[in-house]
């Protein structure tokens, strides 16, 4: 098992550049330092530090090992927070952190007073990958794959529209049937999101499947896109609420059921433990009413 204390060492002294400094900013002695660097170095069977005359710096095997240096002191860090209580980390993808969850962060920091949440917005499978490594406590995702060890309930349906500028063809329309997208090349957005599991739900073949013309990992560089006149998109109905009520794009629905999106609310679970209560309160909270697929803001 590496020594946390060592491997803390380690990252100060080549933050600080030299011994001295690493020992002044931990409040050690310099032969402390020195020797933790050394029983480190001992257990791991390489050098890790070169001397020069501008300081010290990591070897290659050093190099390879900060990465994971530092996400162990972070985990650390974390974990004792927890435990005592004192904050939370939260991860949202991209589209729901960005346009969905900000009113509902700042309603639960007012009812709560005291609480503490450390908000991180990433693309949908980043956001997967750092729960399922302990880097955030729960998430609400477009997509999860259920997992041992957490618990995941529905948040709520996001309806999916079609965005297209004012002077698209497809602007007057009061719905997008199948065979208007049959064939298309769409542009795409962020990936890992499931849109492409909702879309083939939608077409009864296979063969009639839009492509993707561009993956430009993003919704606001899709809206941008579809502004432009570079073609046309699928995006959460919330993401557009602003452009359509300005007359800037154009959201339209997809014909009969249409495409909603079920957004999960994602937390590790352990024998005992009640549901965070940031998850409750997102349970408990109204979703607002989007006006994205409202055909009476929609530009004709």
């Amino acid at each position: 098992m590496l020594n946390l204390t060592w491997i803390n060492t380690l990252v100060t002294l080549f933050q600080q550049g030299s011994f001295k400094a690493a020992a002044d900013s931990l409040g050690l002695a310099q032969p402390t330092v020195t020797q933790h660097i050394q029983k480190l170095e001992e257990q791991l069977g390489i050098a890790l530090v070169q001397r020069g005359r501008s300081g010290c710096h990591p070897t290659a095997g050093a190099q390879r090992l900060m990465p994971f240096a530092v996400s162990m002191l972070s985990l650390n860090q974390r974990a004792l927070a927890a435990v005592r209580g004192e904050q939370w980390r939260v991860g949202a993808s991209s589209n729901i952190g960005i346009y969905l969850l900000q009113p509902h962060v700042r309603s639960f920091l007012a009812e709560q007073g005291d609480a503490a949440l450390d908000l991180v917005i990433d693309n949908n499978p980043t956001i997967a990958q750092k729960l399922s490594q302990a880097e955030i406590d729960m998430a609400i995702m477009e997509w999860w794959q259920p997992l041992d060890g957490f618990e995941s309930r529905p948040w709520r349906n996001e309806p999916v529209v079609v965005i297209v500028p004012p002077d698209h063809p497809f602007a007057c329309l009061t719905e997008i049937t199948p065979e208007h997208l049959a064939g298309m090349a769409l542009i795409g957005g962020e990936s890992g999101t499931g849109t492409g599991r909702l879309l083939a739900e939608f077409f009864a073949r296979a063969d009639q499947l839009p492509s993707v013309s561009m993956q430009l990992g993003s919704t606001e560089a899709v809206k941008q896109a579809v502004r432009a006149g570079l073609g046309i998109s699928l995006v959460l109905a919330s993401t557009v609420t602003q452009e359509v009520e300005v007359g800037a794009l154009c959201a339209i629905p997809l014909a009969g059921a249409g495409l909603n999106k079920e957004l999960m609310l994602v937390w590790r679970t352990t024998a005992g433990a009640q549901v965070p209560h940031f998850i409750q309160h997102l349970l408990a909270s109204p979703a607002p009413h989007s006006s994205a697929t409202n055909s009476s803001v929609r530009p004709l």
